[in-house]
């Protein structure tokens, strides 16, 4: 009877430890890193500073949006995609005064994703989409050239690990930066190419289209539309 209960008791605990293994570990749930199908870089991988201040993000979140980087440039080996990451993070940080990178990820040509401000810590990718999206930049000038085939299928395959980990709503909608704000990021010739891609979203095609985004906030939909009837009304000069 002793020898029974001292196996199941084993079992039990087994279980236990596979299940919730950070208690075991004396790790918290938030040091542990997904397991990917993809190469991935956590932030102190790639040496990231501390962010200033952090808020959550409310997911799942209903967006994705894409960008580029422009600059930094394309990058294909893990030392200047570190680098890459590390200036992006200084320029929003010292440049923008921003509390953090402002991406969620960043993915290298070669394929490797590359932990920004992850999944559930809100972004500064994209004014006034900041809430109700993740922020994926694909590191590189896509203006003229696409980015390799590596880039593409990581970028895709991290958006499917955000639906399956819950963080990203299964009707997502993707757009691109210049979608909701008035700038050529992502490039035209990525952004040529993610209007094939699943869940991509031609609305809104502007950032003039946010007042009718219903997962905005009303109080900012309505304030757009105040400031928008000020300068309607203003005198021609």
């Amino acid at each position: 009877m002793f020898n029974i209960l001292s196996i199941g008791l084993f079992v039990t605990i087994i279980m236990n430890v596979k299940a919730y293994p950070s208690i075991f570990s004396g790790e918290s749930v938030e040091n542990e890193v997904p397991s990917y199908d993809f190469p991935f870089v956590s932030r102190s991988q790639w040496s990231a500073r501390q962010p200033n201040q952090t808020l959550p993000l409310k997911t799942p979140v209903p967006y994705v949006v894409i960008h580029h980087s422009y600059i930094p440039a394309a990058c294909h080996t893990r030392e200047t995609c570190c680098k890459a990451m590390r200036s992006m993070q200084n320029f929003h940080m010292d440049g923008h005064q921003w509390w953090d990178i402002g991406y969620h990820f960043g993915v290298s040509s070669d394929g490797t994703v590359y932990e920004g401000r992850g999944w559930s810590t809100l972004g500064a990718h994209a004014l006034h989409f900041n809430s109700v999206s993740i922020g994926i930049c694909l590191i590189g000038d896509w203006r003229v050239s696409l980015p390799p085939a590596d880039q593409i299928k990581a970028t895709k395959s991290l958006i499917a690990a955000g639906v399956e980990l819950g963080y990203i709503s299964p009707q997502y909608k993707l757009v691109g930066h210049r979608q909701v704000r008035a700038t050529e990021c992502p490039g035209d010739a990525l952004y040529e190419n993610i209007k094939t891609w699943t869940h991509y979203s031609a609305f809104p095609s502007s950032v003039k289209d946010l007042i009718h985004v219903k997962e905005l906030p009303e109080s900012f939909r309505e304030e757009l539309i105040r400031n928008r009837t000020k300068s309607e009304s203003l005198p021609l000069a």
